[in-house]
């Protein structure tokens, strides 16, 4: 039998666990109750500003999901949508959408490789080869696009047409050589001398009106970073879309989500392939094999 208001109230006041060791918290009251003794006992109200539902209604940012939203907003005009608490315009929208969907194929990359031989494990659990290959965005892989803007961020805080990009790029450059770490969003292990997507990228960025100062220092964060090593090292896709989130004004924290979002989609359809024309197994078999051929040629 759930506690009454009158039985939790002491025990909120009091700070005092109930049985389970958990603060108690007054299931019983109403909702006008549960509101009051909240402000009562000092508990700071849960809030989100994302939406709610009714028994016939479902509301997003102050939209209708089936009036406003539903056959109005694609699926990154959604995402747009979530990230920014309002709709894109039609430049946003196209901008974005190719941002997403920069990055929803690869082939077979580590991430897509992991989600196979997931799945290979446990057939029925989807979200899970999904889920692992999506722990492997991280630094070097697709979560790149955070490092960068992060990056960018730093050596400008805001969008400065007076900057000096070229001595900005030096210092950048100077502190990851210092550190001994890589600068990210340059370089890319088999597109070279240039990631594809990058021009594209910047084609796009010029025609929607994106293509601004954080879009100028990466490209010459690159050019430092070449004079410097020496070697070619191009803006990659993950760059140059670290930079075009920062002339979108998104915070850097939530850049790498942009991947996670996109990359789901295409592990799925990795998945799908993979159910009908497996290549897990003999993808595991033959590292199994080679990786020790040399015992079984020992024990000859």
């Amino acid at each position: 039998m759930l506690p009454t208001l009158d039985e939790q109230v002491p025990q909120l006041r009091s700070g005092r666990r109930g049985t389970e060791g958990h603060r108690c918290l007054p299931f019983a009251a109403g909702a006008v109750q549960i509101g009051a003794l909240v402000q009562e006992v000092g508990l700071k109200k849960y809030h989100t500003e994302i939406g709610w539902s009714s028994a016939d209604s479902i509301t997003l940012f102050g939209m209708s999901l089936p009036d406003d939203i539903l056959g109005k907003l694609s699926f990154g005009d959604m995402a747009f949508l979530e990230l920014t608490r309002r709709a894109p315009n039609e430049r946003e929208s196209r901008m974005f959408n190719a941002m997403l969907v920069t990055l929803v194929e690869h082939g077979l990359t580590p991430s897509s490789l992991v989600a196979r031989l997931t799945y290979l494990g446990a057939p029925e659990s989807m979200q899970a080869a999904v889920a692992a290959g999506l722990c492997g965005l991280g630094t070097v892989f697709v979560g790149s696009i955070e490092g960068s803007a992060k990056m960018l961020y730093e050596a400008m805080p805001k969008s400065d047409p007076e900057a000096d990009l070229p001595a900005l790029a030096r210092d950048v450059v100077a502190r990851f050589d210092a550190n001994k770490t890589i600068v990210p969003g340059i370089g890319h292990p088999f597109h070279k001398p240039i990631d594809p997507r990058t021009p594209r990228l910047i084609a796009l960025a010029k025609e929607t009106g994106f293509h601004g100062r954080y879009v100028e220092l990466i490209l010459a964060i690159a050019a430092e970073a070449e004079r410097s090593k020496g070697k070619p090292l191009p803006t990659n896709a993950t760059g140059m879309l670290g930079a075009l989130c920062c002339e979108m004004g998104f915070d850097w924290k939530i850049c790498r989500g942009l991947g996670v979002m996109a990359r789901a989609v295409g592990l799925v359809g990795h998945i799908l392939e993979e159910s009908r024309k497996p290549m897990a197994q003999s993808v595991w078999l033959r590292t199994e094999a080679e990786a020790t051929d040399h015992f079984r040629n020992e024990a000859q």
